[in-house]
């Protein structure tokens, strides 16, 4: 099981740092599975996460007060990362 918890975290860490990369995000440190990230520069969270399913891409987007203008992107597999990445370059 370690062996699993070690995968995942250095998967986490990868994502944390290229979602860092891109200009319309500011995501926060997790302790979970997922990694909750601001969407800034003018972007809607809500319009993000739609234009993302139309790709293929599934994140959570939140509406309510607290968490209004933030997303949630799951930790997955390496290629749901490259995917992922893939399709948020088409937004700058």
């Amino acid at each position: 099981m370690p062996e699993c918890e070690s995968g995942s975290g250095a998967r986490k860490g990868e994502l944390f740092n290229l979602l860092k990369e891109v200009p319309f995000l500011d995501p926060y440190p997790s302790y979970s599975n997922f990694i909750l990230c601001k969407v800034t520069s003018g972007m809607d969270a809500k319009k993000l996460k739609e234009d993302l399913a139309t790709m293929g891409v599934m994140i959570r987007h939140y509406n309510n007060k607290g968490l209004k203008g933030y997303v949630r992107v799951s930790v997955g597999k390496p290629e749901h990362t490259k995917a992922l990445m893939k399709c948020l370059k088409h937004f700058y």
